[in-house]
């Protein structure tokens, strides 16, 4: 584990939505579960004791069903949802604690977000929204616009500054968006289902286009979605979430090997493992004296392997991470890890 503190940390986190929410907290305490207090009491559990470190630079992907409160976490940490118990610490500091005043400097200058629904104004050109960011910051209009122009450009949009959003589509839409939170140059990124508006290939192409930004800004981005697919494609660090707890957390590639509970097992069960699964998650270590047919890359897929290797299952590769050896494969490792550990769920 890092010894960098964490960008973003959440502690004990709770959200009961009701009348008497802190009231509430005894009987959640007690072991009142999600259903029972909504039941019995008349309010409904939202988030359940949720402690995450969100580390600085990287993706962290919240994932659950609908209903699981993933929207009604990242709403939390630039507190357009107060909770009801917990902190939620960013550099150290509890934004719980802030005034109006640091809270307004938080969303304006910490932190951008990126819509499901694209929030951009319909009235504004696609430069007037992409520098809005910067302008309430109180930025000139000459400087922001600039910034704008910049972003533009980069997200493949230069040339259409003088339209409007009506005039794009969806994915366009998008890419402003984008554009207006990177404009806003701010550490944090929140994305809340920011992709799943868009028809498959656009999504695709959205996805890639957020990896090479990363690639190339670092940016601390949580990341909202509730396609395991995009998950695992897009996070550094996975949260998957149900009826408001955290129910398994890590990197993606350790929750598809070694899944915690039968619901992550059945929530895992129909990836494509060899097009998300790569060679260092299922690499040993290496032996000096083995036949190895060919170098790979740990970072390849488990996909890419099973091309180069024709389907041979006898092949042996030797592992190099930067151009040294880390390790070998054995393409007999490689199938096994293609197959799903068996349901819990399902009775024997």
């Amino acid at each position: 584990m890092s010894d960098i503190p964490p960008k973003i940390r959440l502690r004990g986190l709770y959200k009961i939505f009701g009348a008497h929410p802190r009231e509430m907290m005894r009987h959640v305490h007690d072991g009142v579960g999600k259903a029972e207090l909504l039941k019995r009491y008349k309010h409904v559990l939202g988030l359940e004791n949720i402690n995450i470190d969100m580390q600085k630079s990287e993706t962290t992907v919240v994932m659950g069903l609908s209903g699981s409160g993933k929207s009604t976490l990242i709403r939390h940490l630039n507190l357009l949802i107060e909770p009801t118990a917990g902190e939620i610490l960013i550099d150290g500091q509890d934004v719980t604690k802030l005034s109006r005043a640091g809270l307004r400097q938080l969303r304006q200058h910490c932190m951008s977000m990126v819509f499901q629904n694209f929030a951009l104004l319909p009235h504004r050109t696609v430069l007037q929204n992409a520098a809005m960011a910067l302008q309430v910051q109180g930025v000139g209009k000459a400087e922001s616009e600039e910034a704008a122009r910049k972003w533009l450009a980069r997200v493949g949009l230069a040339g259409y500054e003088a339209r409007y959003p009506a005039q794009l589509s969806g994915g366009m839409q998008q890419r402003v968006g984008i554009a207006r939170a990177l404009t806003s140059n701010s550490d944090i990124m929140l994305m809340d289902e920011a992709f799943s508006a868009l028809d498959p290939l656009i999504r695709t192409d959205m996805q890639n286009l957020l990896l090479e930004l990363q690639d190339e800004l670092h940016k601390t981005i949580v990341f909202i979605t509730h396609d395991l697919d995009e998950a695992v494609k897009l996070a550094d660090h996975l949260v998957i979430l149900k009826d408001g707890a955290v129910v398994q957390q890590g990197e993606p590639q350790e929750i598809l090997l070694n899944p915690a509970d039968p619901y992550v097992e059945d929530f895992v069960s129909d990836i494509n493992r060899a097009r998300v699964l790569k060679v260092r998650s299922v690499m040993k270590p290496i032996n000096a004296a083995g036949n190895f047919q060919a170098d790979v890359d740990a970072e390849d897929t488990l996909e890419k392997l099973i091309a180069l290797s024709e389907g041979d299952t006898t092949r042996l590769y030797r592992v190099l991470h930067h151009g040294a050896p880390v390790g070998e494969l054995d393409m007999r490792d490689l199938v096994k890890a293609l197959v799903p550990r068996a349901s819990s769920l399902v009775a024997a």
